[in-house]
């Protein structure tokens, strides 16, 4: 097949990283299963030989119906949409996730999935390098930012190994990494909403100091037992959700 650059294709053909995705997600016969993006069934072939049934989203209609052909539709079940458009709440609960995301729009699809935190058992992905750093970066380091944040409120991380741009066809002129999530077991005591507008306000302003980016009193600062004059980088995840709360209690910002 003949990639497409408006979907952001890079297909995965190394056997050997293929072989190290599916050890790393390790499925068994029951598990519920959904690819993202499985363009020409490079993993989904693997995934299938250990699990009784697969659910892949494919926007792309042309791959879509190569699937279709390739493979049982008892075994494989076809999405055609765009990932982000999808309801993952009409699956069952338990959903392990996995795909090699497009870059272009790997943010927007790491967001839409925290929402289905609840009802997702882990989640491993193939993402840019780069992307997969920040995703994990303690703070006070430089990838630390609003990607880190929101993602380590709902998930625990881990890099799992980086694939060279020769693994794909065409190669991406950038590294790439394996990254596993699982959703964390305490849910986020804080309005979910209240929390990612105050992320997004400090990060806007990274380079002032928390008194210049957000607009919280100083009496706020001294019982939270926070310095105002730290910067939105230096705080950890439990940091800004307990801003997030305090700030509810005195009717949002």
């Amino acid at each position: 097949m003949k990639t497409r650059k408006r979907f952001g294709q890079h297909f995965l053909h190394d056997p050997g990283v293929l072989k190290r995705i599916v050890e790393a997600v390790a499925p068994e016969t029951g598990d519920v299963v959904v690819e993202i993006g499985p363009g020409e069934g490079a993993l989904t072939g693997p995934l299938l030989e250990r699990i009784e049934h697969l659910t892949a989203i494919e926007i792309d209609r042309d791959l879509a119906a190569n699937l279709a052909r390739d493979f049982s539709s008892r075994k494989l079940s076809i999405v055609t949409a765009d990932v982000l458009d999808f309801d993952f709440s009409a699956l069952s609960p338990g959903l392990r996730i996995v795909g090699n995301l497009p870059y272009n729009i790997s943010t927007p699809i790491l967001f839409h999935l925290a929402r289905y935190a609840d009802r997702v058992r882990d989640m491993h992905f193939m993402l840019q390098k780069e992307v997969v750093e920040r995703m994990v970066a303690r703070h006070s380091t430089p990838d630390y930012g609003r990607l880190s944040v929101m993602l380590q409120t709902r998930f625990r991380m881990q890099k799992l190994f980086n694939v060279a741009p020769g693994a794909f066809r065409p190669p991406p002129k950038v590294d790439s990494a394996i990254v596993r999530l699982v959703p964390l077991q305490e849910k986020m005591q804080c309005d979910e909403a209240v929390l990612e507008k105050i992320v997004r306000d400090a990060f806007s302003a990274r380079r002032k100091t928390l008194r210049n980016a957000l607009p919280l009193e100083a009496r706020d600062y001294a019982e939270l037992g926070i310095d105002p004059k730290l910067r939105p980088e230096n705080l950890s995840p439990p940091d800004y959700v307990r801003i997030a709360r305090r700030t509810e209690t005195q009717g949002g910002i």
